[in-house]
Formats: C-alpha cells, structure tokens, sequence
C-alpha cells in the first residue's frame, strides 16, 4: 500500500495496515516527509516510486497514543498546540513558515505543566516531545539516540517555553548538545504516560490526537519500502553492535 504525501497521510495509512502483512510505500509528497527522510527516501516522486518498485523492505516500530497509531513522532503541549493552529489554508500558502507563525503566537502564552511518568520515574516540564526516530520538524537530528526498530521511544522534557528557552533550545539542537541543558530530561522507554490538569492538546505524526491524560508505548512493527543503500547501512550497523 503506498501512502502519497505527508507525515499525516503516512500516519492514516499505517493505522490502516498495522496488524496485517501489507508492506508500506511512501511517495513524499508533503509538507514536511519526516518519515521519508528517516529513511532516506528520495523527494523526486519518479524515484521514490523506483524504491517502491525494487521491494527491499526494512522493519520499523509503530507506536501508539492512547490506541491511536503513530510512525514518527508525537508531542505534547507546545507542539501540539502550534500544530492545532496551523491551519490546512496557512500550510498551503506558506508550507513549514506556517508552523513558525504559529508557534510565535503560541510562544506568548502561560505554558501548562505537564507529568511525565516512565520506568518508575516522574519529570515535570512545559512540553513532552517523543520520537520513533532522529529527526523532527526537519532534518535535525533532535533525539540523537533513537532508532526506528530498537522497540524504545525517545523522550524529551522540556522544564521552560520562554522565548530564550525555546531560542537557547534550539541553539542546543543545532550545535547537538540540548540533552545536555539542565532543563532538559532525555530518555528511552517502551511506554510512558503524560498528564496535566489543564487541557492540552497531543499531536501524532503532526497531526492532533486528542487531551492530554495519554499513555504512550511500542505497539509492533511493520515493513516500509526503503532504498538498497538504506537497508545495507542498518545491516552493518547492526552487525557492529553485536
């Protein structure tokens, strides 16, 4: 089954085949493609369709969010909430600039506080960002430890949402040290859960998902077509592992 366009769409046509032995295609055709560039998938659509054609395949983990199916990455709080007032129409007319607009007016505002419970400890922060794999919103590498098939999601706590929080966050990000920060916890789980006493907005795979209370875990797996090049490297990677 081949999905054509974005994260999202990516994200609707895996919680449709999730469970069966159907192999999933990408033609990134979206506003972001962070799944397809997780996994190297081509921008041009005439060789992105080649990939798909070749049949190597590669496992990944599927996620869920309170049973709703995630393939990349979710959030909470700040993200989620530049997420729901993104409009369709300022995505169109700006591409990624519309999420910058947005998260500019989100920035103004109290941030809530969120709990974050996973493996017998507890983290309190402004926002919760979780990753099936490296990247997030580009390719930055944002959770520098995750894998797409090592059956952990990547977490990430941030304490503030300051305007010089978010700028020195990003500055970590950029130059690859924001685990580092001391407001900022970063972690590995199969399962965790968020909650807040206010309502908070949850997105998965840039698309919103509900309120927060929700429970994060791996879910299974299922099989992506992926370039040659790409499956080789994780086969040597893997063997230097062991």
């Amino acid at each position: 089954m081949v999905a054509a366009g974005g994260d999202g769409t990516v994200n609707e046509v895996a919680n449709g085949l999730f469970g069966t032995s159907a192999i999933l295609g990408v033609l990134p055709i979206g506003t972001m493609n962070i799944f397809a560039k997780e996994h190297q998938l081509p921008e041009d659509v005439a060789e992105a369709w080649r990939v798909i054609r070749m049949g190597v395949t590669q496992e990944f983990d599927v996620a869920s969010a309170n049973g709703q199916y995630f393939v990349q990455m979710a959030g909470a709080g700040f993200d989620a909430q530049v997420v729901k007032e993104t409009s369709w129409e300022s995505k169109r007319r700006y591409g990624p600039l519309s999420y910058i607009m947005s998260a500019a007016q989100v920035m103004r505002r109290t941030p809530p506080t969120l709990t974050v419970e996973a493996g017998g400890q507890t983290y309190e922060g402004a926002a919760v960002l979780i990753g099936n794999g490296r990247y997030y919103g580009a390719k930055l590498t944002v959770f520098p430890g995750a894998l797409t098939d090592d059956g952990l999601l990547d977490v990430l706590v941030f304490k503030h949402l300051s305007y010089i929080d978010i700028a020195r966050y990003l500055g970590g990000i950029l130059v690859g040290n924001h685990t580092e920060l001391p407001d900022v916890s970063y972690f590995q789980a199969a399962e965790l859960s968020v909650r807040s006493g206010e309502r908070v907005p949850v997105e998965v795979d840039g698309e919103l998902s509900g309120d927060l209370p929700v429970q994060f875990r791996v879910a299974g797996r299922m099989r992506v077509c992926v370039p040659m090049e790409f499956s080789e490297s994780r086969r040597s990677g893997r063997a230097g592992l062991e």
